[in-house]
This record gives C-alpha cells, structure tokens and sequence, in this order.
C-alpha cells in the first residue's frame, strides 16, 4: 500500500509527459512516430484536432480487445482519455520550431522525455496502453511473434498515416532508433521496489505477465522479451499514446 500513490503519481505524470512530448514532436515538424503519422494523417483528413483523434483511435484499438478477451487495467484507461487531451493542450502553449537548429532541438528533448515517460507509466503496472495490449492479444492469438505483430502493426499505421498526409521524416527515424535504448534506460531509473514475500514469489514463479526491452530496435519496432517478463507486468513501450 505504500507504494499505491507513488505508482499512481508515475502513472498520471507518465501519460502527461507523454502528451506533451508528442505535442514537441509535431511542432518540431521534422516527422512523428508511426502511430502519431497515423492520428494526424486522420485529423488532416477529418478536421479534427489530432488529440481527438488519439483519444477515438485508442477507444476504437481497445474494443478489438473485446473478442481477444483482454482486459483493460486503469492505466489503459486512463491513456485512452488523458494523452490526446494533454496533447491538444500542450499544442496550444508548445510554439512552432522554424528555425533548423530549434527543430532539432525540440525533436530530441522530445525523444528523451518521451522515453522517461515510457519508464514513468510502464513501471507503474497499471496495465498497457491499448495498442500494446492489442499487439500482445493477436501474439497470442497468432502464435506470431511479438516483433512480427507489433512490425505488422506499425507499418501499417505509419503507410496509412503518411497516404493521409501524416509527416513522416528524420524524426520517426530518430524516434525508432532512440526510444528502445531510452526507455530501457528509464524503465531501470522509475522502476518501483516489490516489496513483501507474496510479491516476490510471484515475480519469481512468473505469475504475472508483461514485456521488457533488450535495447535493440529495428525502424517502429521495439524489440521485447519474454524471458524477463515478469517485471512490468502488461506494459510496452511505444503505446502511451
């Protein structure tokens, strides 16, 4: 119990920091993450902010959970509703990069914080954001990999994105390169101590499931294991958003 509001503090402050960083990443305007080239292709297409779409592509993502048989954990719910509308907000306060120099700028402290976010929210193990736990659903469906799954996925996302005029660009490059080392980084920084014997008998007998980085990455893939997944249970990188 004295670890609940800590775990909630990361949680709530993860998501947030992860709505304004993809706020830094479009004003940077040097390319987003696929995900991102997806939503704002859409909000492009639709007239709609590309916060409201983050928010109804996530809802959408999380009623394909229904017929997997996932389940939502408070942390998947609160990513659906909190990280477009932190996005939106930050957008109306975050000015446009036009100079080169501030561009690149803006795009790789956005990375970084986006990579402590991704410690932040994950450690907290309330649950994964809706694409992860959709990727992790049809992974166990499939019996596909989970690299195969979340490659399908993101190409996906990121062709369809970019036909409907999402930015694609150095930065989903940067990003793919850079987040997989990063969140390893802050997954180690934020990690939250199990205390108690129960806790630690159930990490160890691997009751509890989730995902970890190796640090390696290939363009929109975070590369997972599952030897180590008893650390943050039903958690992933890339989909706080």
């Amino acid at each position: 119990m004295q670890q609940y509001p800590r775990r909630l503090a990361q949680l709530y402050g993860g998501l947030v920091l992860y709505g304004v960083t993809m706020a830094m990443m479009v004003r940077a305007g040097l390319g987003l993450d696929p995900w991102d080239v997806f939503h704002q292709g859409v909000a492009e297409r639709t007239g709609l902010s590309i916060g409201t779409v983050v928010i109804i592509a996530g809802a959408a993502v999380l009623l394909l959970w229904l017929p997997l048989r996932e389940r939502p954990g408070l942390g998947t719910v609160s990513n659906v509703v909190l990280v477009g509308a932190v996005m939106d907000a930050a957008l109306t306060v975050v000015p446009r990069a036009t100079a080169l120099p501030a561009q690149i700028a803006l795009l790789l402290a956005a990375v970084v914080l986006n990579g402590a976010a991704t410690g932040m929210y994950i450690t907290a193990r309330f649950g994964p954001g809706p694409r992860d736990g959709l990727m992790t659903a049809l992974h166990r469906r499939t019996g596909r990999s989970i690299r195969a799954m979340r490659t399908a996925i993101e190409v996906t996302v990121l062709a369809t994105g970019a036909l409907l005029g999402g930015t694609v660009g150095a930065g989903t490059v940067v990003y793919a390169l850079g987040i997989g080392p990063l969140a390893q980084l802050f997954l180690r920084v934020f990690t939250v101590p199990e205390r108690g014997a129960a806790g630690r008998r159930g990490t160890e007998s691997g009751t509890e499931t989730g995902m970890d980085f190796d640090g390696r990455r290939r363009p929109g893939i975070l590369r997972l294991r599952s030897r180590r997944m008893s650390r943050y249970p039903g958690a992933s990188c890339a989909d706080a958003g």
